[in-house]
C-alpha cells in the first residue's frame, strides 16, 4: 500500500510539475498540446514518461516470471499459513489478465480475454501471454496526452493517469510476492543478482 501511494505521488508530481511552473510564469500549458516540461527542459509526453517506467517494471516482471523453471511454475508455498493462495503461475497469469481489465475499456484494439489467460497452463504459452498484455498496456498508456491525463473517465471517476500508476502499482505488488516464491525455491531474482553470480 505505501509503495502504491509512493509511486502514484511521484507520477502525480511529475506530470502536475509542468503546469505549476507555467501558471507561475505566466505561460498556458494548453500552448504545449500533449507534452510537459522535464527538469532539463526537454518535451515529455505524459505517455513517454508512462511508458518509460512500464517498460523498466515490464523488464523487472518479465525476466523474473522467465526465471522460474517450468517443473517449478506452479509452485505455491505449503509450509505456513499459505492456504488458498495463488501459485507462481497464477501470480503470472492474474498480471497478465489484469493488464486487459485495467486497459479494456480504452479502445485500444485486442484479442484476448482474460478469462481465456486464466485457463493456460504451460510455461510457454503463459509467458507470452504475459508478454502480449504488456504489448497492450504499452499501446494503452500511448493514449495518454497532457489533455486527457485528468479528465474523468468510466463510473468511478478514474482518471487515464490515475488507471495507469494504479496498473503500474499492482504489478509491483505481485513481483514482492513471486520474488519470495523464488527465493523459497533456493534462486535470487535476476534484478538481485550482481555480475558474476
Amino acid at each position: 500500500m505505501i509503495q502504491r501511494m509512493m509511486l502514484f505521488a511521484a507520477l502525480c508530481g511529475l506530470l502536475a510539475a509542468p503546469a505549476c511552473i507555467e501558471a507561475q510564469s505566466g505561460k498556458s500549458s494548453m500552448s504545449h498540446s500533449s507534452m510537459s516540461h522535464s527538469s532539463m527542459g526537454a518535451m515529455v509526453s505524459p505517455a513517454d514518461m508512462f511508458n518509460q517506467v512500464l517498460t523498466g517494471q515490464e523488464k523487472e516482471f518479465v525476466d523474473l516470471a522467465d526465471a522460474m523453471p517450468a517443473d517449478k511454475f506452479n509452485y505455491a508455498p505449503t509450509m505456513g499459513d499459505f492456504k488458498g493462495v495463488r501459485t507462481f503461475a497464477e501470480e503470472v497469469k492474474h498480471v497478465a489478465g489484469a493488464n486487459y481489465y485495467f486497459f479494456g475499456t480504452w479502445n485500444v484494439p485486442h484479442t484476448k480475454n482474460p478469462e481465456d489467460i486464466d485457463k493456460l497452463t504451460g510455461k510457454a504459452e503463459i509467458m507470452q501471454a504475459l508478454r502480449d498484455s504488456f504489448a497492450f498496456e504499452h499501446a494503452a498508456i500511448s493514449t495518454i496526452t497532457a489533455s486527457n491525463a485528468f479528465e474523468p473517465m468510466g463510473a468511478n471517476g478514474g482518471t487515464r493517469a490515475g488507471v495507469a500508476t494504479h496498473a503500474l502499482a499492482h504489478m509491483m505488488d505481485h513481483y514482492g510476492q513471486m520474488v519470495e516464491y523464488l527465493r523459497m525455491n533456493g534462486m535470487v531474482p535476476p534484478a538481485s543478482r550482481k555480475p558474476g553470480m
